[in-house]
């Protein structure tokens, strides 16, 4: 539309009324004055005889009926101008849930048929992308099922919310659709019983002036008649500019209201063509090309006719700007184009990357899911990529769908053949819950716990089960697992407080350790400290956190064996056995475990450094100087001697450590 700068041409409806009383004072009828045939309002018909005659340049046609289809479609229905306020956005980079968003914002447009173009494009894409989505599933299903008899299934939530959004819109664009059929059909039956009107009018037995209160009125009721079907559109507006131009040539219109007439129209005409001349330099061509619309709309159906000699230049004009703006328009349609074809191009590519991955043979689950991660975002790349020419968009597409489709059934080959191994785990861990639930109830904490522990360190080795039963399978196991290791905390509870008690004792008992003194006789002093450790064994177990408290104990009792004339023999099993009892108390098997490894490790190294030595002093005995020993061969055979003693006081401590398992 112009702006408030150009004038206001709401008034611009080519001020066709005539005047009753000053078109009465000639009444007759002039069959001569051919100057008196107006120009009608811009119509298909006017278009081909201007664009024919007027503008030989034949290329502006198409820009002509560009403007004519738009204006025939939207008046129809005046709410599709609105789609243009709304951003028609490329929806095939958008994801699913991004899609059914934009279609639950866009069904709360009050004006259903302004968003028709643009759910049915969000339509199109989803239903691309969520058919591709459950063609892959039901290819997983197909390659993991177990029963041939067994049918697909799948539901999606995020298609659910979908189809319910696009039936609010169907709905509602029936409903608005049977109200505009309705009022079409009666607009165009009342439009074309005016053109019959306007058919009679041409009277010579009739007062012109009851004639022209006639023509007025049936003007009046064309401009108020409505929006008629875009098919009959521009035969209904030839029509009844046709018999207009008629009417004008059957009266004698004084001279001085017709150039009146004329003169308004070509003021209001040059204002339409100055405002196209600042739309050719308008940056936003969407924007230029829908006002130059709403232009030829008035210039048609408002703006009357010019005389004749302004009549070839004015439309010539009007005509060669459109052709500018047009042009302007197709050049962004062929940028557009570029940026499709160049899309083509990167989809192109992804497919053939996709093709590749369908090829390449990897042997382990985890290179397979590195492959799948490969492709899923190659699959993203490819609907990011937005839209490629629409004369091969079905073609990329089924190109796309195949390379997903072959890599998926190499990808299954894969899979078919590890299922036996699948079912082979499944075997394993149902042995596994048929043994957790068999200990479950257990109440021998010390003897099941270690079991418990090591089957559940079995689960963690056992490898993939079949999908189907992976779910069940787990919940039975952790079920049984969780329902020992409850019961075994219940029984934890009950013994805390015991516990508590014997760490209060051994705290108090450290206070008269402590104030002991050595008599001074090796064997009363000896028989007197092993009492002390009976006595703090006889306390029995200190809650987990408190364990600290066995630390102080063995350092009172390192300080009374330095005290004592032990042989260090005596004194390092003193303190083994003392170590050893206290994690035998605690039930620590763990620490148990890896002492008796490190004291089998000590056997070892002890063995080899002795084997060492021995080997060192067979050298110096074929030496010539055997017989008599040097410094060196005294300070080995020492150390054999050293290590000698060390390895028995090892292997002493292996010995007690198997006892105590044994027992």
């Amino acid at each position: 539309m112009l702006e408030e700068k150009n004038d206001n041409l709401q008034e611009a409806d080519g001020k066709l009324e005539i005047d009753i009383n000053d078109s009465t004072e000639n009444n007759a009828i002039e069959t001569a004055d051919t100057d008196a045939v107006t120009e009608n309002t811009i119509s298909n018909d006017e278009i081909e005889s201007e664009s024919t005659v007027e503008t030989p340049e034949a290329d502006h046609q198409t820009a002509l009926d560009a403007i004519t289809s738009s204006n025939a479609e939207e008046s129809e229905d005046e709410t599709l101008k609105e789609r243009h306020e709304i951003p028609m956005q490329d929806y095939d980079t958008f994801s699913l849930d991004a899609l059914v968003d934009e279609l639950k914002k866009l069904i709360n447009t009050d004006k259903v048929m302004s968003v028709k173009d643009h759910i049915e494009e969000i339509k199109k894409s989803f239903l691309l992308q969520y058919n591709h989505f459950i063609e892959e599933k039901k290819e997983e299903f197909n390659a993991s099922k177990q029963d041939p008899n067994e049918e697909f299934e799948y539901h999606s939530p995020l298609k659910s919310k979908f189809d319910e959004y696009y039936n609010v819109f169907r709905e509602k664009r029936n409903a608005h659709f049977k109200h505009l059929q309705t009022n079409l059909k009666s607009n165009l039956d009342n439009r074309l019983a005016i053109v019959e009107e306007l058919k009679e009018l041409i009277n010579p037995q009739e007062n012109i002036k009851d004639t022209l209160k006639h023509f007025n009125d049936l003007r009046e009721r064309w401009k108020n008649a409505g929006a008629i079907p875009k098919d009959k559109y521009n035969h209904v507006w030839n029509n009844y500019h046709f018999h207009v131009e008629n009417f004008y040539d059957y009266l004698h219109l004084d001279r001085e209201a017709r150039d009146l007439d004329f003169k308004h129209n070509l003021e209001q005409k040059q204002k339409i063509v100055a405002r196209v001349e600042e739309l050719v330099n308008e940056t936003d061509i969407s924007k230029a090309f829908r006002e130059l619309q709403d232009l030829h709309r008035i210039w048609k159906e408002d703006i009357g006719p010019v005389s004749k000699e302004h009549r070839d230049t004015i439309w010539n004009r009007f005509s060669e700007l459109t052709k500018k703006i047009h042009d302007k328009r197709e050049v962004l349609f062929e940028s557009q184009r570029a940026n499709e074809q160049n899309n083509l191009e990167i989809k192109k590519e992804i497919i053939a990357k996709i093709e590749v991955l369908g090829t390449e043979k990897v042997n382990s689950h985890s290179q397979w899911l590195v492959q799948i991660q490969k492709v899923e975002a190659l699959r993203n790349e490819f609907f990011a990529a937005g839209k490629v020419p629409s004369e091969v968009n079905e073609e990329t597409w089924a190109a796309f769908k195949t390379a997903v489709r072959n890599f998926n059934a190499f990808k299954n080959s894969f899979y078919k053949d590890i299922k036996k191994d699948q079912n082979d785990n499944l075997n394993k861990k149902m042995a596994l819950v048929a043994k957790a639930k068999e200990l479950q109830e257990s109440t021998d904490f010390t003897a099941t716990t270690p079991i418990m522990k090591q089957i559940q360190e079995e689960w963690k080795q056992i490898g993939h089960v079949p999908k189907k039963y992976s779910d069940k399978i787990w919940k039975e196991f952790k079920d049984a697992c969780n329902h020992y290791f409850d019961k075994l905390k219940e029984h934890k509870s009950e013994e805390n407080v015991d516990e508590v008690a014997a760490f209060d004792n051994k705290k108090a008992y450290l206070d008269i350790l402590r104030a002991y003194q050595l008599t001074g006789d090796h064997k009363t002093d000896l028989d007197a400290i092993k009492a002390h450790i009976e006595i703090w064994k006889g306390y029995g177990k200190v809650p987990f956190a408190r364990r600290h408290i066995e630390g102080k104990f063995n350092k009172i009792l390192d300080a009374l064996f330095e005290k004592l004339s032990l042989s260090k023999k005596e004194t390092e099993m003193m303190r083994f056995s003392n170590r050893i009892d206290s994690l035998s108390d605690s039930n620590d098997t763990r620490k148990l475990d890896n002492e008796k490894i490190f004291l089998m490790r000590k056997i070892e190294e002890v063995q080899n450094e002795i084997f060492q030595l021995e080997n060192n002093i067979q050298f110096f005995a074929n030496t010539k100087n055997a017989k008599k020993e040097n410094s060196i061969v005294l300070e080995v055979r020492k150390n054999i001697a050293i290590h000698k003693e060390s390895l028995e006081v090892w292997k002493e401590k292996l010995k007690q450590l198997r006892n105590l398992n044994q027992e």
